[in-house]
């Protein structure tokens, strides 16, 4: 909010949980702050009421927060934080709490590429993350039609455009890494299974890609100083990008295909992608 501001061009409407949502005004914040703040260690759902208890099951995680431009006219600035649900016991598959911010290319066109690098490292800094990155994405706030067929191509031919937040399931990368990137954000237990900073370095040849060390346990990888799109109609296939990506192969989240009702071609993702076209998009820098 500091680096982008507040007001009718940026930020000016909150949800959280249930919550249908409201302009910020000085109360909101309020109940924001109140929110993210008044929470113990763990906060399972068995230390809730049951009626608290149902809400949180039904929304998926345990308590949740969405920043945006407004309640109609969303202006591609926009914050979300999702706190995963910590189970007694804990379940077989890990889940994770998800934290997305957006800016509009606009904003990153006029402030350059160097003010947007900082300011992912000056989030990402502040965050215990397993994995994260930063750059190009599409995001759609309504889902395409299954004749929108021009669209998905256009989509489909610039690997360097990451369309991930699509299928909506991201707390479900659990300790692997949701692909390769601009900047990609390496945490435990990757990086330690990589065999540390030194070892990652020396599998990392691309002229354009940098190792910058937070700590012993946290590192960011970048594919160059500016992010790239590419273009696969001309052979700008990224090799930095393809390099991390094989080498990073054994952690790469795979593809999470949701469950659909049995109809002729299941549609995957707001963009409506066949099954075929989704694992192409997935595998497309290992390919």
């Amino acid at each position: 909010m500091r680096a982008v501001g507040e007001g009718p061009g940026t930020i000016q409407f909150v949800h959280y949980n249930h919550h249908e949502g409201s302009r910020l005004t000085v109360e909101e914040w309020g109940l924001v702050r109140g929110l993210l703040g008044n929470t113990k260690r763990w906060s399972f759902p068995a230390d809730y009421s049951e009626t608290e208890q149902v809400q949180i099951e039904k929304r998926g995680f345990e308590r949740g927060l969405l920043l945006t431009g407004g309640p109609d006219g969303r202006n591609g600035h926009e914050l979300e934080y999702k706190a995963r649900i910590p189970w007694r016991p804990a379940p077989q598959e890990t889940l994770v709490s998800v934290l997305t911010a957006t800016l509009p290319m606009e904003y990153l066109e006029e402030h350059g590429p160097a003010w947007g690098r900082q300011l992912a490292l000056d989030m990402a800094t502040q965050l215990l993350f397993a994995s994260g990155h930063a750059g190009l994405a599409l995001h759609l706030y309504r889902g395409l039609r299954l004749t929108d067929d021009t669209f998905r191509a256009e989509a489909m031919r610039y690997p360097g455009i990451d369309l991930r937040a699509a299928w909506r399931h991201e707390e479900h990368v659990g300790l692997r890494v949701d692909g390769v990137h601009w900047l990609n954000f390496l945490g435990f237990p990757v990086l330690t299974q990589l065999g540390g900073v030194g070892a990652l370095r020396s599998r990392l040849c691309s002229a354009e890609t940098s190792v910058v060390e937070f700590d012993e346990e946290r590192v960011v990888v970048s594919t160059g100083d500016r992010p790239e799109a590419g273009e696969l109609a001309t052979g700008k296939t990224l090799p930095a990008y393809r390099e991390l990506a094989h080498v990073l192969e054994p952690w790469l989240e795979p593809l999470f295909l949701p469950r659909t009702a049995p109809v002729e071609q299941p549609r995957y993702s707001s963009l409506r992608l066949t099954a075929h076209e989704a694992r192409r998009w997935w595998r497309r820098f290992l390919d």
